[in-house]
């Protein structure tokens, strides 16, 4: 399996900026494991596509109940009705500023890249085809629930 840190640690590094500066909570990482397919394990998944140096896709996967739990937190006094209505915006804004974060890490480290505009995913209600590939499975904890993050660049 040829996952480099290189390509994993942006990623990991600006989902933890977001949730420290934006959500106000710490991201603790947790098991790290090898999948065959960058597929989501949860309700709900944050697809984003790599093209440049290198390719492929990482997928931020969690359930709705963290998803709620986020959103909440991103629009405090919303109703959970109103939450449940909204929280695909939601998520797309914190998806884009990850994904901002990330650009801007590469970017830094002289790596040249494109990252696709964040697609939002009910995995209960669509169904997600990937490609078999090697794909690094990080778990990582925060105040809200954990989210899965799955890389299968190469």
């Amino acid at each position: 399996m040829q996952i480099k840190a290189d390509f994993i640690n942006p990623f990991l590094e600006a989902a933890t900026i977001v949730f420290r500066d934006v959500l106000q909570s710490d991201l603790i990482r947790g098991k790290i494991g090898i999948k065959d397919s960058p597929a989501p394990s949860h309700e709900l998944a944050i697809i984003v596509g790599v093209i440049g140096s290198f390719s492929g896709e990482v997928v931020y996967s969690m359930n709705y109940d963290t998803a709620y739990k986020i959103s909440g937190r991103l629009v405090p006094g919303m109703s959970l009705s109103d939450i449940k209505n909204e929280y695909k915006d939601m998520m797309g804004e914190i998806a884009n500023m990850t994904t901002g974060n990330a650009m801007n890490i590469f970017t830094s480290a002289g790596q040249s890249i494109e990252i696709t505009t964040p697609n939002i995913v009910e995995a209960r209600s669509t169904t997600i085809k990937f490609n078999n590939k090697p794909t690094l499975q990080i778990n990582l904890y925060s105040k809200f629930g954990r989210v899965e993050v799955n890389v299968a660049i190469a």
